[in-house]
């Protein structure tokens, strides 16, 4: 199979070679029209990401322009456009308020090498391993948490800063209902009700365009009339090398800098420490785990658009290099997203060239729009964020769930999404994968059975001995289901009695089931019985040969086939 290859292999610059040789002027004017259509998607969504996390917009518009640019050039997804996502806002934003936007930019790089060892280890693959009710739980715990931060800038709420604590926050936001700002609340509501609204039209234009437009405009009105809502210059300044301090966002391109000397959450720049790395490799370790989950699903979503295989290591890779790189250009945390890499591909993309042309029109953005952008109102970028929580959340897909789905299933979501609202995702991520593999490891063990076949083991005129008694082992004897078949077998453990065990239907025997087999065996010749097994299969035999278990005269053996085993007769 041609596509097999492309599951394990690592290759820099994957999707581009398999999609770029040869290339086409047709090919090329899908991938500019795609990468137009995307890029002006990405302008006002990576400034409210960015916001989002902690930090001024500009910070997004770096992240979409230089990640997005080297990921599509060297990752293994075609038609993935990366940059600041939803997902990562409740990753970020406490490590902003933590430690500033150099400890952001730290993690970042901490999290983009451990991608790109990840990749090297040939990790990739290892997504698929990660059950649904995991991924939706903490997807839609996310989503929850995102929402309620909006919930500030939404209302027009006068807080300086948030509580660290999610019950905190909620506690806080309920205290302050009563000073909410209705200018700031009629702009969040106008710019939703376009967004609600605009679908219906069916134009090719996405919603969230004319809302910002809309809600931009009314915010203006607002403020022309004596009515202030707070926007984006009015709420962010900038300083330029030469000292000239501007509102909004810089019209300039991002400059390399180390990212231990941007200022930390006391507004000097940090100081390189062992303590600040190992403080730091928890978030960083969430922000790589949460990389790496967003971007390979991504890449799953758009296989199944568009028939075509992704290398999951190779976007595990290129992941790594452009988180990697793009801290020293002040960019955040970026990984795949699935809205823009979605409509990236019904806009006619047909290779990594539109996501790069996608970062170009981001860099046109932030040079030549920068003073328009500064427009825009902080209550119309929330609510494009409560949209965009409404959207990662997948309630629909969620509910449908919850209703249809075994109760192992449910409590693994609800594990999930618990977990991630009121602690953090990582915290989330491994109770829900350590319950989901308990519980289906508990299904497993009750589907293995001991059947007795005493009366319908030999043939017709052949019964088997007077103190022999046959038993049928349906299912793997691992560990749980071990122990209590192998436990259950000891009541028939009596003096002279003989215990013949079919193994033809048990394809799994592992450490734990050679362990309660060896407890068998010494029960067995404590109390005088005898344990005869048959027709092992080659992997339960090799693993008795590697744990040393050999025949014990007069208590047990191991026999090719039942009918060997019920004669006494070895061959």
């Amino acid at each position: 199979m041609p596509h097999r290859a492309h599951l394990f292999s690592l290759r820099l610059g994957h999707a581009f070679r398999e999609s770029c040789f040869p290339y086409t002027r047709v090919r090329f004017k899908g991938d500019l029209l795609a990468g137009l259509t995307v890029g002006i998607i990405a302008i006002p969504l990576a400034m409210a990401l960015a916001i989002a996390s902690g930090v001024p917009p500009q910070y997004g518009l770096y992240t979409a322009a230089i990640a997005g640019f080297i990921i599509a050039l060297t990752g293994g997804s075609r038609f993935s456009v990366s940059g600041p996502t939803a997902a990562f806002v409740v990753i970020l934003y406490p490590i902003t308020q933590q430690y500033g936007l150099g400890g952001l930019l730290l993690a970042g790089f901490m999290a983009g090498g451990m991608l790109i060892v990840m990749a090297l280890f040939r990790l990739g693959r290892l997504i698929e391993y990660i059950p649904e009710p995991v991924t939706l739980g903490f997807t839609g715990g996310i989503a929850v948490v995102i929402a309620t931060l909006q919930v500030k800038d939404f209302l027009g709420l006068p807080l300086a800063s948030m509580p660290e604590h999610y019950v905190d926050k909620v506690h806080l936001l309920a205290q302050s209902i009563g000073l909410t700002h209705w200018p700031s609340l009629v702009v969040a509501l106008v710019t939703l009700g376009v967004m609600l609204l605009w679908p219906r039209l069916k134009t090719v234009i996405p919603a969230h365009l004319p809302a910002v437009v809309v809600g931009a405009l009314v915010a203006l009105l607002f403020n022309e009339t004596g009515y202030s809502v707070d926007t984006i210059d009015s709420r962010f300044s900038y300083t330029l090398p030469g000292g000239e301090v501007g509102q909004g966002i810089p019209p300039i391109l991002p400059s390399f800098e180390w990212p231990w000397n941007q200022p930390g959450a006391d507004g000097a720049p940090l100081t390189l420490s062992w303590d600040l790395f190992r403080d730091l490799l928890p978030a960083a370790f969430a922000i790589a785990m949460l990389g790496a989950i967003e971007s390979l699903l991504c890449a799953v979503v758009l296989d199944g658009m568009s028939g075509k295989r992704h290398s999951a290591n190779s976007e595990l890779l290129g992941q790594g290099i452009g988180n990697v790189v793009v801290p020293f250009f002040g960019g955040i945390t970026a990984t795949a997203a699935i809205a823009r890499s979605a409509a990236n591909y019904k806009a006619g993309a047909q290779s990594p060239v539109a996501a790069a042309i996608h970062a170009l029109v981001v860099v046109l953005g932030l040079v030549a729009f920068a003073p328009l952008l500064g427009y825009l109102p902080m209550a119309g970028m929330a609510a494009l964020l409560v949209m965009v929580a409404w959207n990662m959340s997948e309630a629909p897909k969620s509910l449908h769930m919850l209703r249809t789905s075994q109760a192992s299933d449910r409590w693994v979501f609800l594990c999930c999404f618990v977990l991630t609202v009121l602690f953090d995702m990582v915290i989330a991520i491994t109770a829900g994968i350590v319950l989901a593999a308990l519980l289906f490891m508990k299904q497993m063990a009750e589907l293995t059975r001991l059947i007795e076949i005493t009366d319908t083991s030999s043939q017709p005129g052949d019964k088997p001995a007077l103190n022999t008694r046959v038993f049928k082992v349906t299912g793997p004897l691992f560990f749980a289901a071990a122990d209590r078949i192998f436990g259950e077998l000891t009541h028939y453990c009596e003096d002279g009695k003989t215990i013949v065990l079919d193994m033809d239907q048990v394809s799994l025997l592992d450490a734990g089931g050679v362990s309660a087999l060896t407890k068998l065996i010494a029960h067995c010749q404590a109390s005088g019985a005898q344990l005869l097994l048959a027709q092992v299969h080659f992997q339960p035999m090799k693993t008795l040969v590697r744990a040393n278990v050999e025949p014990v005269e007069g208590v047990f053996r191991i026999h090719r086939t039942l009918g060997d085993a019920l004669h006494g007769v070895s061959r």
